[in-house]
């Protein structure tokens, strides 16, 4: 897969896909800004009158529920379902999954409309997959130090998503294969909405690369190794943000494949 990897950056810079985001009201710029700097063309929309024909008109869509309203949660649901029911791609991002009931209750009318990805933190994922299962085993019967992994599987398992778990190492579960990419820094957590952003260029990846498992490997490779490299000549948050759109645009295939930091299970 090491070789393909930027290939698949490449193919996403010459196919600049239409990526349609429902995203948090924090993050649009930040993740406007993000796909524009990969090559990809962001379209944020979630009127109701509009959002089911912009999800027929893009490659791909990006739900994400960190700010939810009620006129928000309407409009990612309808857009959900018309992506879901055109077979188009799409991405979920369960921001605060397991703070709320009603955060809770939306994820599970979500998960329902078959996400192509889900991408979220530790917590996120085990909250995701603790408020969905009706088992009383499977993910709460793990060992402590592996419950987001058997988490993301069971996710994986009941929804046929490929879930990524973010983290210091992040994690890829498919149905074949688990995916390590051992990049960024930790300075990438002192900026609100990066995770936003990396869950949009995944939207971009999954647009353009065939196989899933794949697009989410390059995308959050290429958002890691930027963030870690930006980082280097970062003197802050503040300056890390600039410069991480920056290296986004401009990192080559030496810069990518000098810093790669992957390994499969």
């Amino acid at each position: 897969m090491d070789k393909q990897l930027w290939k698949h950056i490449l193919a996403v810079r010459q196919a600049s896909p239409l990526v349609h985001n429902i995203t948090n009201l924090v993050v649009m710029n930040n993740t406007a800004n993000a796909l524009l700097a990969i090559g990809a063309s962001p379209i944020m929309a979630h009127a109701h009158s509009e959002v089911e024909e912009m999800a027929g008109i893009c490659q791909s869509l990006v739900v994400n529920i960190g700010t939810l309203d009620e006129y928000l949660v309407t409009a990612m649901l309808m857009a959900a379902k018309k992506a879901n029911g055109l077979q188009k791609p799409w991405v979920l991002d369960p921001v605060g999954a397991g703070a709320t009931s009603y955060r809770n209750t939306v994820l599970s009318e979500l998960l329902d409309c078959k996400p192509t990805v889900i991408r979220g933190n530790a917590s996120e994922i085990l909250a995701l997959a603790k408020a969905n299962t009706t088992t009383t085993k499977g993910v709460d019967s793990t060992a402590q130090s592996n419950e987001a992994l058997e988490a993301a599987r069971f996710l994986q398992q009941e929804y046929g998503a490929v879930v990524c778990i973010s983290g210091e190492t992040d994690i890829i579960v498919a149905e074949d294969r688990t995916v390590y990419i051992d990049n960024g820094n930790a300075l990438m957590t002192k900026v609100t909405g990066l995770g936003c952003s990396a869950s949009a260029v995944i939207g971009a990846f999954v647009a353009t690369v065939e196989d899933n498992t794949e697009a989410v490997a390059a995308a959050t490779a290429l958002f890691s190794i930027c963030g870690e490299l930006a980082a280097r000549y970062s003197k802050g948050p503040g300056s890390l943000q600039v410069n991480l759109l920056d290296t986004l645009h401009a990192i080559t295939e030496e810069e990518f494949t000098a810093t790669l930091k992957i390994k499969y299970a």
